[in-house]
């Protein structure tokens, strides 16, 4: 079988990777165009084309796939590439671009989606960071047959993961993409022995994971221990929670929840106690013992040696911040 295939950053790699080891033939890969990236903003190739090239495959990467849109020329191009490589069918994983009807309908088996969520909860385009802030117990796999809806395919294989109490986005990002690595491989071949049973999702039940804003990492202090908490955990690595103290953004990015403190909401922010162990902060209801904390520009450290470059006391009060910090 002959698979093309489409993603972008590292969930995307682990999916390519599980198709070169199972020796499936991936003739063209198609991934975002490159960005600039890191201190010095160098232009840089996303982890599936350092990973297509690595393996001498052959990678495009057209700035749109819409024949009358902003790049015809780009798209034209794709879709010559697509009807060159001869694909029996094309692998989606995080790629990043709307798939148009020309790309759904080239291949012979159509495309086939690597969704990080039990669908039809979390559509769209951050599964992992909404199951994890909503507290949700369990989420997973679902590798779905794409339509020109958003996520609204039929499924064909789902598998269930636990969502552990200390799991961050990056935690979870890493145990997904290896189970989609392996899903996507079953997938085809039971797709190869036309064994697949395609499922019509479920009409109730459906919920829209909405692309992450950074305004979102600002902590609102004022909201429950628990709740704040969730959200340090689903916006971990990006785009980091984020405080305000002494007119400096600080991240948070490793906590625990102090059961035994009673907040009413009063004092919300306020710092109610300060060691080596931890900073205590009043939340809207309970507090939070804040034990990995990150100043702008600096490294993550644990709350003892965040303390010794930043001397923090009781009284003292955490505010939103304005933008998250890099």
């Amino acid at each position: 079988m002959r698979v093309a295939f489409a993603g972008t950053p590292e969930f995307a790699r682990t999916a390519l990777e599980s198709l070169i080891s199972a020796g499936i033939q991936v003739p063209l890969v198609w991934t975002q165009p490159d960005r600039p990236a890191g201190r010095g903003m160098k232009l840089q190739a996303s982890p599936v084309k350092q990973l297509a090239q690595a393996h001498g495959i052959a990678v495009a990467q057209p700035r749109s796939l819409r024949l009358e849109g902003k790049y015809p020329e780009d798209a034209a191009a794709a879709r010559a590439g697509l009807a060159a490589a001869h694909v029996d069918v094309m692998v989606v994983a995080a790629y990043g671009l709307i798939l148009p009807a020309w790309v759904l309908q080239t291949p012979r088996l159509g495309c086939l989606n690597i969704h990080a969520s039990l669908l039809p909860r979390w559509r769209g385009a951050a599964p992992i960071h909404r199951a994890i802030e909503a507290g949700d117990s369990e989420t997973g796999i679902t590798i779905m047959q794409m339509d020109a809806g958003l996520d609204t395919g039929d499924m064909l294989l789902m598998e269930r993961l636990p969502i552990d109490l200390h799991d961050t986005t990056a935690s979870l990002h890493d145990r997904l993409a290896a189970l989609g690595g392996q899903m996507i491989v079953q997938a085809l071949d039971l797709a190869g022995r036309a064994a697949l049973q395609p499922v019509k999702q479920p009409e109730q039940g459906v919920t829209y994971a909405h692309k992450i804003d950074k305004a979102e990492a600002r902590i609102d202090w004022a909201l429950p221990a628990e709740v704040i908490g969730r959200r340090i955990r689903a916006f971990d690595p990006f785009p980091g929670a984020v405080t305000q103290i002494r007119d400096e953004p600080v991240k948070v990015f490793r906590y625990q929840i102090d059961s035994a403190i009673r907040s009413n909401g009063e004092g919300s922010g306020q710092i109610l106690s300060v060691s080596p162990d931890g900073i205590t902060v009043a939340c809207g209801s309970g507090a939070l013992v804040l034990t990995g904390l990150q100043r702008a520009g600096g490294k993550r450290l644990d709350a003892a040696d965040f303390l010794r470059g930043f001397p923090l006391q009781p009284g003292e009060r955490f505010s939103g911040a304005e933008t998250p910090t890099d």
